[in-house]
């Protein structure tokens, strides 16, 4: 066949035409931030899986914590059943990735973190009252594994609060805002202050209460 019957110039402007669509529109949309909103979403998973690991480094540590407590002789059973009802409750929701764009659900999931929180700061402040355990190593070592783990959840919960208003900054923002609603990519919820502070509070404990006063001498 001669060079000129196979040689189509017009298919090839077309494929040319096609080349330069798709590279305009990958401009298009690295100028609108979408290339960004990839970026940033990866972050925000990342540190949401790194929350949700710490969390459940804590749960796993609890059942140690609790067993050795209760070899201590005239512990206070309440606070003992809070911290085990606590973990039921926290570890009872389901926390998975979809969660963190609930927000309702993400409340519920950090209201129960902060019972269990409170009560495990209970749990502790209690055991200074109990020489034995003071001296039991054992309680000690998972003590500090405890506490190693309360600043880990500290340190992921702050860089996911970050990652995730670096993510809604750059949502809002104009023409990023144009291709969140082409895309779908909403503004994420957050940890709230209330969350924060009943995180970071620990509870007050009076140990003796009002103990009765002493009778007094017969003369």
């Amino acid at each position: 066949m001669p060079f000129a019957e196979r040689y189509d110039p017009s298919s090839r402007d077309r494929l040319m035409r096609r080349i330069l669509v798709a590279v305009a529109a990958a401009a298009s949309l690295s100028g609108c931030g979408y290339n960004q909103f990839q970026s940033l979403d990866e972050q925000v998973n990342a540190s949401w899986s790194e929350v949700l690991s710490q969390y459940q480094r804590r749960a796993d540590l609890i059942p140690n914590i609790v067993n050795t407590v209760k070899g201590e002789a005239n512990f206070e059973q309440e606070t003992l059943t809070r911290v085990v009802e606590a973990r039921a409750r926290a570890t009872s929701v389901q926390a998975t990735p979809e969660l963190a764009n609930d927000p309702e659900a993400l409340k519920r999931f950090q209201a129960a973190q902060g019972e269990l929180s409170s009560a495990l700061s209970r749990l502790l402040v209690v055991t200074e009252n109990y020489p034995n355990l003071k001296a039991n190593q054992g309680f000690q070592d998972l003590r500090v594994q405890l506490e190693g783990t309360e600043n880990r959840i500290t340190v992921a919960r702050n860089r996911y609060i970050q990652a995730v208003a670096a993510y809604n900054v750059h949502t809002r923002s104009f023409p990023n805002n144009l291709t969140a609603m082409l895309f779908g990519y909403d503004p994420k919820p957050n940890f709230t202050v209330q969350n924060e502070a009943a995180i970071t509070t620990a509870p007050t404990v009076d140990f003796g209460g009002a103990r009765p006063s002493a009778p007094a001498a017969s003369k």
